[in-house]
């Protein structure tokens, strides 16, 4: 079991710690580490998030958010491999349409702010305004690529609190990349950066923790073995709490 001591949480973190009011309870959320293999070098896919926003302003980090549990209807190509939907399950005991909720609103995060579509070129129809790209342009999502990587829970006393899931895909999983980037403005100067850079930029302390085992992961398991071990992070007293899940 390893720790991160609070210490090691960088001091612009402080913006996030709320000024009162009652106890948050994490709410689900899930961010896609996006990957690209050039030279020997594993690059990630970050955009820097708007000074505006009240959570981690300022920071690199990678495309997502929360889970909108509407995104476990939306028709996808293939779902999620049977481990991956398996770990994303069973530590809470969510459901597998909760799971794939989950996995869906990293790939609908990564469309919005970044403009790169995961899944297949094949028809695809759908009411709900959040996929709009996705129909439009062809592509039907596909979760079968994603792999489950690490997941951490913010800590209490922030103004924002998520369960996060990290997953990963590679640059081979996009079927779309949009002229224009994402429909949003929440992140700015998207990059892919090799992640010994990404490691050294602007970024939260536990953003740069799991990066780190994600760089040891693929040192030992290139092909990101779905079954492979998930780093959860969370705080116990003053000291983040390293599981292996």
């Amino acid at each position: 079991m390893d720790g991160l001591t609070r210490k090691e949480v960088d001091k612009a973190e402080s913006k996030d710690f709320a000024l009162g009011g009652k106890p948050m309870r994490p709410k689900d959320a899930a961010t896609l580490i996006l990957l690209d293999k050039r030279g020997g070098q594993h690059f990630v896919l970050m955009g820097r998030r708007h000074m505006r926003h009240a959570f981690m302003p300022g920071r690199f980090v990678f495309p997502g958010g929360r889970t909108d549990p509407t995104d476990s209807r939306i028709p996808v190509h293939a779902d999620l491999h049977p481990a991956v939907a398996e770990k994303l399950a069973a530590p809470t005991r969510i459901t597998r349409a909760r799971a794939k909720a989950i996995a869906m609103s990293a790939v609908r995060e990564t469309c919005e702010e970044a403009g790169l579509l995961i899944g297949v070129r094949a028809p695809f129809s759908t009411r709900s305004p959040h996929w709009r790209e996705f129909a439009e342009n062809g592509i039907r999502p596909s979760l079968d690529g994603l792999r489950y990587v690490a997941r951490a829970i913010t800590p209490p006393g922030r103004v924002r609190r998520y369960d996060t899931r990290f997953l990963a895909a590679w640059r081979d999983d996009v079927a779309c990349e949009l002229p224009d980037g994402g429909s949003t403005d929440e992140l700015e100067e998207i990059v892919w950066l090799p992640i010994a850079d990404a490691m050294q930029a602007e970024i939260p302390a536990i953003t740069r923790t799991i990066l780190d085992d994600l760089q040891y992961r693929l040192t030992h398991d290139p092909e990101l073995n779905p079954g492979g071990p998930v780093p959860f992070y969370s705080l116990r007293g003053d000291r983040f709490v390293k599981l292996l899940t």
